[in-house]
């Protein structure tokens, strides 16, 4: 396996673990009172864990978008496309 290969592995992972912090994020925000316990308690750690470094940089460099009383955190969406187009890019190293 090439070090393109394996840089792609990396990002696909990480592309699954932030579609992972999502669908946990949705699920924290729809239902407030749901608490992870078990093997899903273990699986939103390891995705926190995995996630958080990178978003948390983000967040920090990106201000949220402000619309009136509302605020949408854009750091998310710019971290997904910018693992998608390292992830196309690394087909070309060898």
């Amino acid at each position: 396996m090439s070090i393109g290969g394996i840089l792609n592995s990396i990002l696909q992972l990480f592309l699954f673990a932030l579609l992972g912090r999502l669908i946990f994020d949705y699920i924290r925000m729809f239902s407030q009172s749901w608490r992870p316990r078990g093997v899903v308690l273990l699986i939103a750690e390891i995705i926190y864990g995995v996630t958080d470094p990178v978003m948390k940089t983000a967040r920090r460099i990106i201000p949220p978008l402000r619309l009136g009383a509302v605020s949408i955190d854009l750091s998310f969406i710019i971290i997904f496309f910018a693992v998608q187009i390292l992830s196309q890019l690394t087909h070309l190293i060898p």
